[in-house]
């Protein structure tokens, strides 16, 4: 079979797992402006808004292993419409929520929702690193996915700001028009990944890996494990640092954590700007993915990373700048903080994180592969502590900007993972 022969069989196979890419942000993303939802409609304290995030990400715990396990045992195929089938009873129940009016029943929706949202991140990452041939152009299919994952990432806060209106006087039941979306892309997955042919690549090892105990796992290399911790951190960044633009823009101006108090749409439009600079970041690193590495890209965007928060954290809240938002229908000129502007540039940073990091980590796992995409999903989870913990110290010291100390400490780990955890030293292991 010549090059461009393989190529043209794994185009349709690739197309489709961008499209899995954007439809796990776009769930994913719902949490977000839902959380300032439920914090105003149920009056929660800051870490109780993100329960719903915490919800979604902490079901990775739970289903990582068993992710990667169903992958070895029924194929990617299977999994994924598997995944599609749960997608949609998850968000099916957080639309109850808002008729029942009950934020225990949201929580468990999104919970239902993040076993799905694992499953798909189980077949999507592994199988684009794949299709690529690993390294750089692994890596490059993993960015030009997270692009697509971008795109709907910068819809839903936008689209769920519009719909919620007035912040304070907003329900649950008023962003159905947004779970009906995501139930309908649902819907049209499943039957159109239900007709077509995914590949099943490093199938056979990794059901004999199944069959025949092995001393060594992905754990084994050291590499990977640091990835996995690297991962944990890294999504609570890419959650934490929008989510709490969030809420401290729309939070009022006076009370226990003072905020900006603006509109819930201007403040959606804002963060939908954050994740629109993640898109633009990713496309960027797909380009550039075939000339620089991962471990190097890392590394530049952790280290202006840490630059763009510092002055994020400590620029004067009473120092507004006019800065270009992304509203749906194009771009408008918003005044906003200038500490947050900083913060909605660090979508530019985030951006290539997760497609580096996963491409790190599962560089040189052959058969180990599978079972390591579904231990590196449960550390995703960390999109649902971080947020947390950062609530937590936003409420502690009644500050928004003290809590991004928490988003410091993370990037300043993944800096270190790129520079000197991701290497290696394990390639006497075999992985045939």
């Amino acid at each position: 079979m010549t090059q461009t022969q393989q190529k043209k069989n794994y185009a349709l196979p690739i197309a489709m797992m961008f499209a899995l890419f954007a439809m796990i942000s776009f769930v994913t993303g719902l949490t977000n402006p839902i959380g300032v939802i439920v914090k105003n409609q149920f009056a929660v304290a800051n870490w109780m808004s993100q329960l719903g995030n915490a919800a979604n990400f902490i079901a990775y715990a739970f289903m990582g292993i068993p992710a990667g396990l169903l992958l070895q045992k029924i194929g990617y195929k299977k999994t994924a419409l598997l995944a599609i089938a749960v997608g949609f009873i998850g968000v099916g129940i957080q639309f109850l929520s808002g008729e029942a009016g009950s934020f225990g029943v949201y929580l468990c929706g999104a919970f239902v929702s993040g076993f799905s949202m694992c499953m798909l991140n189980t077949v999507v990452n592994p199988l684009l690193n794949t299709l690529g041939g690993g390294g750089k152009k692994g890596n490059q299919l993993i960015q030009f996915g997270g692009t697509l994952n971008s795109i709907s990432a910068t819809i839903v806060p936008i689209l769920v700001g519009y719909l919620m209106g007035n912040a304070a006087q907003a329900t649950i039941s008023d962003a159905a028009p947004a779970l009906f979306i995501a139930m309908g892309i649902f819907a049209v997955a499943f039957i159109v990944l239900a007709i077509m042919q995914l590949p099943e690549p490093n199938r056979e090892a990794e059901k004999k890996e199944t069959q025949v105990k092995d001393k060594h796992s992905a754990l084994s290399f050291r590499h990977f494990l640091l990835g996995t911790i690297a991962i944990f951190l890294y999504v609570g960044v890419e959650v934490g640092i929008p989510n709490f633009i969030n809420l401290f823009l729309t939070n009022p101006a006076t009370g226990e954590t003072p905020g900006m108090g603006l509109d819930a749409a201007l403040a959606g439009s804002v963060v939908g700007t954050y994740w629109f600079l993640m898109m633009c970041g990713r496309l960027l690193g797909g380009v550039l993915g075939g000339k620089f590495s991962a471990k190097a890209q890392i590394a530049f965007v952790s280290t202006l990373a840490i630059l763009f928060l510092l002055v994020g954290m400590y620029a004067p809240t009473s120092t507004t700048v006019s800065m270009p938002v992304f509203t749906g229908a194009g771009f408008a000129m918003a005044a906003v903080p200038m500490g947050v502007m900083f913060f909605v540039l660090c979508g530019l940073c985030t951006s290539v994180m997760w497609g580096g990091i996963f491409n790190l980590a599962v560089e040189g796992l052959g058969k180990y592969t599978a079972m390591g995409s579904g231990l590196f999903m449960v550390m995703v989870c960390g999109g649902g502590i971080l947020p947390l913990i950062q609530g937590g110290v936003a409420d502690l010291t009644e500050s928004y900007m003290a809590s991004y100390w928490v988003i410091v400490a993370a990037v300043a780990y993944i800096l270190y993972y790129a520079l000197i955890g991701s290497k290696n030293v394990n390639k006497n292991i075999p992985v045939d």
